[in-house]
Formats: C-alpha cells, structure tokens, sequence
C-alpha cells in the first residue's frame, strides 16, 4: 500500500463555502486515498443550501475498515480550508493541538460583512489564530494562482497538491493523476496536473 496512516483513522475536514467546489474536493481526494488501497468514508454537513452558506466534509480514512461518516468534536487531524475563515469555524469545533492545516487565503465575505453589520478579520489575525490553534499550518494562495491557469476551479486542486505537499497524508502524483486521467480527456488532465504541482509548490 505504500506509505502507512500515521493513525487510524486519520480524519480530515475539508470546508469551505458554498459555490467553491467543496464536495468535488472531497471526491477527488477520497477516489485518490481510496486508489492508495485505504477506506475512506465520507459525510457532508452544510450550514445553508444556498449559494454562500458554510459548507464542510468529513473524510474518515483508515487501513482497518469504515468508520461513522461524522468526525467527533475534537476530532480533527488535518483540515482543508478553501476560505481562510472557514478554518476557524471548523476549528474552534474540531481542533485539538496536533491538528494541522491548510488554508486558501482569498476571503469570501458573508452577506453580514458586505452590508457593514459584521466585521470580517484582517488576514494577519486569521494565520495568527491558526497557527495557535494548530500544530501546523500553511497558508496558499491558490484562488489567484488558478485565476492565472485559467479558473478558480483549478484552486481546488491546489489545495489538494499542497495537502500532499505537506506530507501530512500519503498521496503521491502518480495515484492523483491516475484518479483523474479516469474522468476527464487528456487537456483537462494537463491542466490539472499542473494545478496539482502548483499546490505542491506553494508549501515546499
């Protein structure tokens, strides 16, 4: 199977908010850790069905077998931010110290924030806060480099490239673009693969 889970299982959050692909990152991370030979099992919590509303999902993986679909309060290992304040709402529920994270740092202001009710955090605070909360942290500018490829959904595979590029899970180029070259024609998967190296990139 290549690389061992450094515990079992290893649970990850990936969150975001609505309309950033938050489902499509986990599928596409499950499928990779799934083609690694590991169980994955995965559940989706959203804050709000519209457009804008959180969204987070729960991925269980392990050498032994399924678990329940939820991660337990304090239970998370590793999370997935696409939007940096995102990682504070899963962390103050989720966190523990050895939790580590990686975050997108372009902000998606709520509707409280862009009607002058609600403050949104300057970005020095969000790594601040973070970095406190976790054992580990990395900050990606994913959203401006996929404008720069050719679209924001690209940041999504960013975010996965610099979550292997951590080390923090055992995902390796080769699985990925085998998982992807089986959904999508060749110039689709050019692109992606480059996304995916940004990502790894980003945190080397």
């Amino acid at each position: 199977m290549g690389t061992r889970l450094w515990k079992d299982p290893v649970n990850i959050i990936i969150t975001g908010v609505g309309g950033q692909g938050n489902v499509l990152a986990s599928r596409i991370l499950g499928n990779a850790l799934t083609a690694k030979g590991y169980s994955v099992t995965i559940g989706e919590t959203f804050g709000a069905s519209q457009r804008g509303g959180s969204v987070m999902s729960h991925l269980r993986v392990s050498e032994k077998g399924a678990w329940s679909p939820q991660i337990p309060r304090g239970g998370a290992d590793v999370v997935v931010a696409l939007e940096p304040v995102e990682a504070l709402r899963v962390l103050v529920r989720y966190g523990n110290p050895g939790v580590k994270v990686v975050a997108n740092t372009r902000s998606i202001y709520p509707v409280g924030v862009i009607s002058g009710e609600q403050n949104y955090p300057a970005m020095e605070d969000v790594r601040a806060w973070v970095a406190e909360l976790s054992s580990a942290s990395w900050f990606v500018d994913a959203t401006d480099a996929a404008m720069r490829l050719g679209g924001p959904i690209y940041g999504n595979i960013m975010m996965i490239g610099a979550l292997a590029g951590t080390g923090a899970l055992p995902l390796d180029r080769g699985t990925f673009e085998a998982v992807m070259a089986a959904t999508m024609p060749g110039p689709k998967l050019a692109a992606n693969m480059e996304a995916y190296d940004i990502g790894v990139a980003m945190v080397a």
